[in-house]
Parts: C-alpha cells; sequence; structure tokens
C-alpha cells in the first residue's frame, strides 16, 4: 500500500477490463485517479467502486479519437488536482474479424487507426506537455503482442505497433526531463471486449496463421495481471525503465 501517495494518474479506458482493473489498483496505492471512456455509466459505476472502498476518482468521458475531448481530459484533471504524474494509454478496440490484409475493410482501418494510434497520440501530447514542463511523469502505453509478433488482424496490428514506435520516440525525447515511457504487450486477456468476439466472424486464414506461431495451449491473461504491471511501470520502482516494450502472455508467443 501507498506505492502512488500523492501521484495524480490518468486512465483511459477505465470502465472494465484492464483499466478498471488499473484504476482500482492505483486507488488502493494512493493514486488520485481520472478515469476515461465512452460508455458513461460504466466508467461511474468503477469511480463510485474507487469511492465506496476509500479512495478518490474522478470520471471523465472521453472518446480518444476527439483531439478536443482528449484535451479536456488533460484540461478537467489539472483543475481538479493540480497536475498529472501519470497517464495510462489502455483505451483500445480490438478488430471483431481479425481481417487479413487482402479482405481488411477501410472502416476497420479508420476505426482502429484513429482510436489506437491518434487517440494514444491526441492524449499523449497534451499530458506530456506538463510533465515536460514540471520534469517529471510517467507514461504506460498497453500495446499488444499483435504489434509485437504480428499476429492478428492487419489494422490491429498496424495501430499496436505505431504504439510500439511512438513509446521509443517519447522514451527517447524524454528522457532528460525525467519523464519516462514503457509499453506493455498483452497476449489474449481475459475481458469483455475480447471475449465478445465471434469465432464463426473471424478470419479462418489468420487464424490458421497465428496458430501456427503461438502455443495456444497456454493461459490466458487475466486483467489484475496486467494492472500489477501497469503499476509497476507506473511508480517509482522502474524509475530507472524508460523505452522499454514488455510482453505478458504466460509465455504463449515465445
Amino acid at each position: 500500500m501507498g506505492r502512488l501517495d500523492g501521484k495524480v494518474a490518468v486512465i483511459t479506458g477505465g470502465n472494465s477490463g484492464i483499466g478498471a482493473c488499473a484504476a482500482e489498483l492505483f486507488a488502493k496505492e494512493g493514486a488520485k485517479v481520472v478515469i476515461s471512456a465512452r460508455r458513461v455509466e460504466q466508467l461511474e459505476a468503477v469511480a463510485e467502486k474507487i469511492r465506496a472502498a476509500g479512495g478518490e476518482a474522478l470520471a471523465v468521458p472521453c472518446d480518444i479519437s476527439d483531439k478536443d475531448q482528449c484535451k479536456a481530459v488533460i484540461a478537467k484533471t489539472v483543475e481538479a488536482y493540480g497536475t498529472i504524474d501519470i497517464l495510462v494509454n489502455n483505451a483500445g478496440v480490438v478488430d471483431n474479424g481479425i481481417e487479413s490484409i487482402e479482405k481488411v475493410t477501410d472502416k476497420t482501418i479508420d476505426t482502429l487507426i484513429d482510436i489506437n494510434t491518434k487517440g494514444t497520440l491526441y492524449i499523449t501530447r497534451d499530458a506530456a506537455k506538463i510533465m515536460i514542463e514540471k520534469k517529471a511523469g510517467s507514461i504506460v502505453n498497453v500495446s499488444s503482442v499483435a504489434g509485437y509478433t504480428g499476429g492478428g488482424g492487419v489494422a490491429y496490428v498496424a495501430s499496436k505497433a505505431a504504439i510500439i514506435g511512438m513509446t521509443k520516440n517519447i522514451a527517447m525525447r524524454c528522457a532528460s526531463a525525467n519523464v519516462r515511457c514503457n509499453a506493455l504487450c498483452p497476449g489474449s486477456v481475459a475481458t469483455p471486449m475480447t471475449m465478445g468476439m465471434k469465432k464463426e466472424e473471424l478470419d479462418p486464414d489468420m487464424m490458421g496463421v497465428m496458430a501456427k506461431h503461438a502455443d495456444l495451449s497456454l493461459p490466458v491473461c487475466m486483467p489484475q495481471e496486467v494492472a500489477n504491471a501497469i503499476l509497476f511501470l507506473a511508480g517509482d520502482e522502474s524509475s530507472a525503465i524508460t523505452g522499454q516494450v514488455i510482453v505478458i502472455d504466460h509465455g504463449a508467443d515465445l
């Protein structure tokens, strides 16, 4: 307890799954938590759960593909708490069809790049300005093993691989300002979003190729396992770690 005492943390996609687990964990460790997501009722439910447990939480609805809404999240964080110490870029969407390159639609490309890639850039840009000015901060990007190995729908892989690239770029730029940036690449995670995927809608060609390159007999990750790793990278225990990309998948993609 107390690993994040006095810290102000913004967590996108904080309404369920990894984001909700991270928000609850951060609050237990003493952070003031600002959570954002599109689904307002679920977002408020998570914030209320944190408050009921004695923590401090602010819910700010946001579609991260909208740069003005991203700017508002950071502005409301500073208005409420005076600063921002930690940014967890967790919000994102999956490619429900796991579409291969010859089948991917314009809609899939636009949706995944707008939310996963551009959304991460938008909100990080506004948070980084504050962190660089005060010369302190930690940014944790939740990418995906798909962006690391290439196993997934082509648009999803592209959107998450871009996050790995921006992680290294931000870490390089911000090292002298004492602002760290790292990426986590979870494998399959048992969340409402992933569990809602329908097997009959998945591209059989892409799924067949992926099955040849991963050990599907190993367990999937639980949201709490990913949240634990986020906490480590967000806090002072990882003060010398920046620009790193860590896969969390029980060894399925070794």
